[in-house]
This record gives C-alpha cells, sequence and structure tokens, in this order.
C-alpha cells in the first residue's frame, strides 16, 4: 500500500500558527502539511523533570493542537534524538518536502545541517526560512561589509534599514487552514514527555505600559514591563508584528528588541563570545571564583537588599527584572570578582526567557568584557541603586520580608570592593 505523499512543517522557536514565515510558506504546498515538534534529548537531558521551561513549550503546543482540531488535523509530537526522529520519519511517511524557521545558535546551526543533509540524501526538499529577528546575520553590516561591534551604530543602520520597508511584511495563512493533514495524532501529556507541572508560570504578556515604557522601565516595583522576553523566546509571538506595533509607540522599548538581534549577530559573527571574552585582553583578569560568595549571591543572602530581592524574585519565579539584573550582574563580576560565565550559567538554569545571545552578550556587558559593554572602572553601587530606583523600598519588601527585622550586613563593603575590582581588572588587562 503506498503512503500519502506528504509537506512537514516542523515548530522550533515559532510556536505559534499566527505570522509565521516557514508555516505560511509549507501552507501553499500541493502536499497536505503535518505540523510537527521534536522535544529534542540532547536539550532535555540536562534539565530538571520540573523545567517550568518545558511546561511552557508544553502548554503552547496544546494550545496549537487544540486550534489544528478545527481543521481536523493535530500537532504530531516526537521525542527522542533529533536526528534519530527524522530517520524514523522517513521510513514512516513519503515526505516530499520539510520548512522550518532558522535558529542561530551553534547547536541548531549544526543539527539543521545535519538534519538537512539527511533530507538530500533521501530525495527530499528542505526549505528554511528567517522568522525569528527582524534582520539575520549580514544584514546589517558597516560599509566593509564587516559585523557591527558597537551598539549604536548598528541600531542607526537597523532602524535606517526597517524605515526604508516599514511595516515589515505580515504573513497570514489562516486561508490555507484546511491544507493541514486530516490526522488523529495523539497529543502526549507533559508526564508521557518525562517531565512534570512546575509551580513556575510563564506570565503573558501585556503591552499596557509600553506607551510609557521609557518612564517607567527602571523601576522594579512598578511591575510596567511587558513579560514579553519568554514569548519571543519561544516564538508564542510574531516579532514582525511587536516591532510594527512598537515603531508607532515607543522608542525606547524599540531599542531593547533591536539589541535583542544586535546580541544575535555578535553571537553569529563571533561564536567565541560563547565561552571566552569578547575582548581577549580581559584574558588575564584573576578571578577569585569563590565558592561560598557565589552561594551567597545565588541564593539572596549577599546583604545588599538589591541584590538579595533580584535573586530571590529569579529562584521563585524564573524572572529579574531588567535594571536589577545589571545590579546583580555587576555585583558578582566587580564586588565579588566571580568570572561572569559562572553567572550566565546559572542565569541559563533559572531564567524562563534565557536565549544564549542576550544572556552571554548582557553578562559579558556588566563584566565589561564584552562588546560595546560597561567601562571595567564602573562599578554599579547597589545602595544608590536600590535609593534611585526602589526609593520607598517596596521591590526589596516584596521578595526579602525579613527586611525590617534586622536585615543581615554587607558581605563586602562597597568601597573596598570597588577598589579591588578596578584594581584587579588594570592589572589583569593584557597589553
Amino acid at each position: 500500500m503506498s503512503k500519502p505523499e506528504i509537506t512537514f512543517f516542523w515548530f522550533r522557536r515559532d510556536l505559534r500558527l499566527e505570522d509565521n514565515i516557514g508555516l505560511f510558506h509549507a501552507l501553499q504546498s500541493q502536499f497536505p502539511v503535518i505540523p510537527l515538534f521534536i522535544f529534542d534529548e540532547a536539550i532535555l537531558d540536562s534539565l530538571p523533570k520540573n523545567d517550568a521551561r518545558v511546561g511552557f513549550i508544553h502548554d503552547s503546543l496544546s494550545k496549537i493542537n487544540v486550534k489544528l482540531q478545527a481543521f481536523g488535523s493535530f500537532l504530531l509530537v516526537k521525542k527522542g534524538k533529533t536526528h534519530e526522529v527524522w530517520q524514523q520519519l522517513i521510513q514512516e511517511f513519503d515526505i516530499k518536502e520539510v520548512f522550518f524557521n532558522k535558529d542561530y545558535e551553534a547547536y541548531a546551526i549544526k543539527r539543521d545541517w545535519a538534519i538537512c543533509e539527511l533530507l538530500t540524501s533521501n530525495k527530499i526538499n528542505s526549505f528554511s526560512f528567517k522568522d525569528q529577528v527582524i534582520f539575520e546575520e549580514k544584514e546589517i553590516t558597516k560599509s566593509d561589509g564587516l559585523s557591527y561591534t558597537i551598539y549604536t551604530p548598528y541600531k542607526n543602520k537597523w532602524l535606517e534599514k526597517y524605515n526604508s520597508m516599514a511595516p515589515v511584511q505580515e504573513y497570514d495563512a489562516s486561508d490555507k487552514f484546511s491544507n493541514f493533514h486530516k490526522n488523529n495524532f495523539v497529543f502526549p501529556t507533559l508526564e508521557q514527555i518525562g517531565f512534570e507541572q512546575s509551580t513556575i508560570k510563564v506570565i503573558p504578556h501585556n503591552l499596557k505600559n509600553v506607551t510609557n515604557y521609557h518612564e517607567t522601565r527602571d523601576f522594579p516595583a512598578l511591575d510596567a514591563t511587558s513579560h514579553l522576553s519568554p514569548h519571543l523566546r519561544f516564538g508564542t509571538v510574531s516579532i514582525r508584528k511587536l516591532v510594527n506595533w512598537a515603531a508607532k509607540k515607543n522608542d525606547v522599548f524599540l531599542s531593547e528588541l533591536i539589541w535583542r538581534e544586535f546580541f544575535m549577530q555578535i553571537l553569529f559573527s563571533f561564536p567565541k563570545v560563547v565561552s571566552h571574552n569578547f575582548k581577549s585582553s580581559y584574558d588575564g583578569i584573576q578571578w577569585r571564583n569563590d565558592e561560598e560568595d557565589f552561594k551567597h549571591w545565588c541564593s539572596g543572602t549577599t546583604g545588599y537588599p538589591m541584590v538579595d530581592a533580584g535573586m530571590r524574585e529569579l529562584n521563585e519565579t524564573g524572572y529579574m527584572h531588567n535594571r536589577v539584573r545589571m545590579v546583580v550582574a555587576s555585583f558578582l563580576c566587580k564586588h565579588l570578582l566571580i568570572n561572569w560565565q559562572w553567572g550566565e550559567a546559572y542565569f541559563a538554569q533559572k531564567l524562563l526567557d534565557f536565549e544564549l545571545s542576550s544572556n552571554v552578550g548582557n553578562w559579558q556587558w556588566a563584566a565589561g568584557t564584552g562588546c560595546d559593554a560597561a567601562p571595567y572602572f564602573r562599578v554599579f553601587n547597589p545602595e544608590i541603586q536600590l535609593k534611585k530606583f526602589d526609593e520607598k523600598g517596596i521591590y526589596i519588601r516584596k521578595w526579602i520580608p525579613e527586611f525590617d527585622l534586622g536585615y543581615c550586613k554587607p558581605m563586602v563593603e562597597h568601597a573596598f570592593a570597588r577598589d579591588r575590582a578596578i584594581a584587579t581588572y588594570k592589572a589583569g588587562i593584557l597589553k
């Protein structure tokens, strides 16, 4: 019995049906489209069984699956090593085409190259599309074709190119949803995938405060940020719809979205930044890397209220306010002289919005070792930051209930730590 000819659309970091470029093109195919998601064991095996991000992915896929049922289709969900899963699918279906959206991290690039080789060897056409950014890879470059390493000129070039085409085209494929393959695939539970529900949840995004973003974004007690970052990370929102909207609403908010793309092109052009300083001249810094100090930082018991509130918020919710992220990162690298890689790895475990390029980029910015980074002699004073951005102590009391009962003393005195950091950096900079 012959197998029906099929097109696959492979969901990855684009967990939505709306304005999804790869899906839009897949649904133009002459063959019925099977929507697919693979829980990749190469990624899952390193995660705790109650990882909230896996739960969010599962919830997002479940919502897609419900929408698909209106068209007589179900999402095909697999778990395993990606290459082996595709080998099985090739045996099970007569696959003619595979569509997917690009991912720019090193692991994903290597994985996708291997899958495309497998598909080609089986005479299957594959098509990839730009979906998670407005401009990718080498689309924003200097006049000599090299990548920008300073944000402001990158941003100016980005805006110039965007404004020449604004609004960016969006892709509505709803009139083609009848092209989904009619099937009765069984959608697995989270437990069947080998995971369990976390008490930590991704908050729905909220754009109501974005019009005043430039006025409110630095004050953590206001909770006036969009909570968009996990949704951008996993693609439950369209970057095109968001940028087209933000360009009309708030320039500062738009700038934050451009920072995300800046760090993504840095990671693509300079992959060494994942494990090495962008500025190699900083490789001589002699970090203290005291494990007990690191434990105090992780648990939010440093004696600096803004640092501790931020770390407790992270540990309990998977979120941390952006202003507070800068304070806690600077404290780890400058006050404690602990390598930024320790903090980056801890954030990677805890942040719901963990995105490798932004995490590495922002940590190296705070440490002073990255591109367009804060200078090494800038050392945030956590007490001044507290007075400026949480003057009434609303944020810190939310996360440090014992604050008014005799809070612990700072583990290191600021002036001493600042002088030590500057001396250590100065001595460690390679000529």
